[in-house]
């Protein structure tokens, strides 16, 4: 595969995989804890925390959405918010082991934290060294 190939290749995986997580911030920044479905007796404190840290999970997405269309230059921004995705990944992987298995949405988050994030920063790490030795 030719590395302007690669590169659209990488940006359609990005572009595919930012709808799930990006309505998931949404509905949390909009609707707080409300919309996992739980009991609506929700601490103002708890609804506080979880629209903030949504807030900065919508941000975090805007910025990722950003590297797509020059990802072989991204490098820097892509490792930091990859980081910190797998970071987040590893803490939801803590709660499964300690508190117990989530509901199938939070399944396939913890599938893009910890499988597809590292895979992705793989291969923009690869598409940028291929395209900076065409150049």
């Amino acid at each position: 595969m030719t590395p302007p190939a690669e590169k659209r290749l990488l940006q359609a995986v990005m572009v595919l995989t930012l709808p799930l997580p990006f309505s998931a911030a949404l509905a949390g920044v909009i609707g707080g804890p409300s919309f996992l479905g739980h009991p609506p007796a929700i601490p103002a404190d708890l609804d506080s925390h979880f629209r903030y840290v949504s807030g900065l999970f919508l941000a975090m997405l805007l910025l990722f959405a950003s590297c797509i269309p020059n990802v072989e230059h991204k490098g820097g921004r892509t490792r930091m918010l990859g980081a910190m995705v797998i970071l987040g990944g590893t803490a939801r992987l803590w709660s499964l082991a300690s508190v117990g298995l989530p509901s199938p949405g939070h399944i396939a988050g913890l599938g893009i934290e910890l499988v597809e994030m590292p895979l992705l920063l793989l291969w923009q790490a690869r598409l940028a060294r291929r395209l900076s030795a065409s150049a």
